[in-house]
């Protein structure tokens, strides 16, 4: 038997020394790579962490001792280690989650993996042991350093420090990267002191130091002290600003030296007070197709071949993401005043190709998603148009400064929201459902959601010429679609796709569910049943061709790829009426939960989304039999009804 399959909690780590120990680092990174190259998955961050969770398992006691992952990607050999070691259908419906969660083990504690949280949970946790007698327990909090660069994890730190009658060792992960090299002075201070000549001396001959040392090692401990006063002041370079916090430090560490990383986190245990251990890591270790990848060290992969790291199955379609990366070049080119923001995610949304042209107009801020929004604010009050890319899961973070550094100022700022929808395999943290609902609460804000590239390029170029208001184009993970072009297009923008029959039934496609939409109608048109299908392209305002058509027909379907609360289709209904429009309509979209993962097609059918679904629902209420039901007409037509075999009767 081998090493990793004996291991079924825990507590098997107790009984191997060092040397097992280093053995069965080794074990884990081959399974993790056999493994996430035949799934995909964040292959890089956690070949970096073995060892460091490795000897967090053997001094800590989890789930008595709480691990919090920031961010929970990181995850992978915890789970290998606390049970779990089934990787056959990671982040597939029925698999393990790609992020620790709460139903799979007692030892996950926190589900988000929106970074930066962890010292706030932490911090609680540990507040809420202490003052309900536990405090035998510790919490431990493990940041990548990339979360460092997000205002949460300081004003955690704040809190922290206020308090310092509590177990709680929070743990640096620094590899210098989040998904790419961490930016910003925080990132440059520890780049310092990983590359300074007295830490590659330490790390050279940390074994036999420690080993020298023994139970002196407490000696060192207190030799080393620092706390804020010490490692977060010369992250500002401002001793006086954090003078009067007191969190102790050790390190730095060689992230994977077995034997230095036991002794400092039993020292830190044994501290009964807060500690940051600071511990450098290599990402992609021990796989040279990762360390040898300079965008990301395989942050996350898709399926690849384990020996080479090329990807396989890979498919040659134009992604959306690619296409916005062309747009957003080329708006570059004509107008001097485009600005690029993201928040540490320059590759993954597209970023990467205008920072290689125009790097003096790209700003990556960091994990910072509320600095950006509030920054872009002050560059468009300066006269520049600042364009903020982010996924659409991380535009919850940054809402109060849409509403109010933004909006409230008439502000002309473009927010490109990658990844908006259902996104699959990431889970319930990753799914961009909710900026449909949220951002048009904002007043004066203008939503586009583009249904193939040639609108994507149209309405992202529109946007740019938006001066006094917020603009927003959002569209979907994976590549695009063939383009779908109009029949007709009206003269506030919207676009007809499809019209056969009467005017029975109004389909109202939204972005990437505009091809669904018109398949639908096709199954209309089979049953005898008149559609119309129209992409209003900018969802937000309601344009006035959407209430005209709307008033014409007998019943109309709104289809999003966000939550029905409060969705667009909701907003379309409020206009109607408030138009003295009273033809039915029904919001179809994803009900408002945290839907785990599963492919992006399972998703949309439990949720009804698929034309087979719809239509049939349509005919019901077309004939009266399915609430809301379609206003009456004196000639229905002959309606054919489909069963489940395909076959058509009266």
């Amino acid at each position: 038997m081998s090493l990793l399959a004996s291991i079924t909690g825990p507590r098997d780590l107790d009984a191997l020394s060092a040397d097992d120990l280093r053995a069965l680092a080794q074990e884990i990174r081959e399974f993790l790579i056999a493994n996430v190259s035949r799934t995909g998955g964040h292959l890089g961050p956690n070949l970096g962490v073995v060892e460091l969770t490795l000897a967090i398992h053997r001094v800590f006691d989890s789930p008595n001792d709480p691990i919090v992952f920031d961010t929970g990607h990181q995850s992978y050999v915890h789970k290998l280690l606390t049970g779990r070691q089934d990787f056959d259908g990671l982040r597939a419906r029925g698999g393990l989650a790609g992020y620790p969660q709460r139903s799979e083990s007692p030892h996950d504690v926190v589900e988000s993996s929106h970074a930066s949280s962890s010292l706030s949970w932490a911090d609680g946790i540990s507040r809420a042991l202490t003052r309900t007698g536990r405090d035998d327990r510790h919490v431990v909090a493990v940041v990548g350093d990339g979360s460092l660069t997000g205002g949460m994890t300081w004003e955690a730190l704040n809190n922290i420090s206020d308090d310092n009658d509590r177990n709680l060792v929070i743990v640096v992960n620094d590899n210098g990267r989040s998904y790419a090299p961490t930016i910003g002075g925080m990132a440059r201070y520890l780049n310092r002191v990983r590359t300074t000549d007295g830490y590659e001396h330490l790390r050279r001959r940390s074994d036999s130091l420690f080993r020298k040392l023994g139970p002196a090692g407490r000696a060192l401990y207190r030799g080393v002290r620092g706390g804020t006063h010490g490692f977060l002041s010369r992250f500002t370079n401002n001793a006086a600003l954090y003078s009067n916090l007191d969190i102790k430090y050790l390190g730095p560490i060689d992230g994977h030296d077995v034997d230095a990383l036991l002794e400092t986190l039993q020292l830190a245990k044994e501290y009964r007070a807060p500690v940051i251990v600071h511990a450098i890591t290599e990402k992609g270790r021990g796989y040279e197709p990762a360390r040898n990848d300079e965008a990301d060290q395989f942050h996350a992969v898709g399926k690849i071949d384990p020996v080479t790291g090329e990807p396989l199955g890979g498919s040659d379609a134009l992604a959306w993401t690619d296409v916005f990366a062309e747009s957003l070049v080329a708006a570059g080119e004509r107008r001097d005043d485009v600005i690029a923001i993201t928040a540490a995610m320059l590759r993954p949304t597209g970023l990467q190709p205008f920072a290689q042209r125009f790097p003096d107009r790209t700003y990556d801020v960091g994990i910072a998603e509320q600095h950006a929004v509030a920054s872009a604010a002050g560059l468009a009050y300066g006269g520049l148009h600042p364009v903020v890319a982010i996924y659409a899961t991380f535009m919850n973070r940054a809402f109060d400064q849409v509403m109010m550094d933004v909006a409230l100022h008439r502000a002309g700022v473009t927010f490109v929201l990658d990844r908006s929808g259902v996104t699959g395999p990431d889970g319930p943290s990753h799914h961009g459902i909710w900026d449909l609902a949220m951002l048009q609460l904002v007043p004066g804000i203008r939503i586009a959601a583009p249904r193939d590239a040639a609108r994507l390029r149209e309405e992202f170029d529109e946007a740019l010429e938006v001066s006094d208001a917020p603009t927003v184009i959002r569209f979907p993970k994976g590549s695009v679609a063939d383009d779908l072009p109009a029949v007709e297009r009206r003269a506030d923008g919207v676009d007809v796709l499809y019209r056969a029959g009467g005017e029975d039934v109004l389909i109202i496609g939204i972005g990437s569910m505009a091809q669904l939409s018109v398949e639908v109608a096709e199954r209309l048109r089979a049953q005898g049943i008149g559609a119309t299908v129209i992409d209003p392209r900018w969802v937000v305002p309601v344009a006035a061709s959407v209430v005209e058509l709307a008033a014409r027909h007998r019943l109309v379907i709104t289809i999003e790829d966000g939550i029905r609360v409060g969705g667009i289709g909701t907003r379309v209904r409020q206009v109607l009426r408030e138009s003295g429009v009273d033809t039915a309509v029904d919001e179809l979209g994803l009900p408002d939960a945290f839907i785990d993962h599963a492919s992006r097609e399972q998703i949309l059918a439990d949720a009804g989304l698929t034309p087979a679904k719809i239509a049939q629902d349509v005919v019901a209420q077309v004939l009266g039999t399915r609430i809301p039901v379609a206003r009456p007409t004196s000639d229905t037509g002959t309606l054919w009804l489909a069963d489940d075999s395909g076959s058509r009767a009266r």
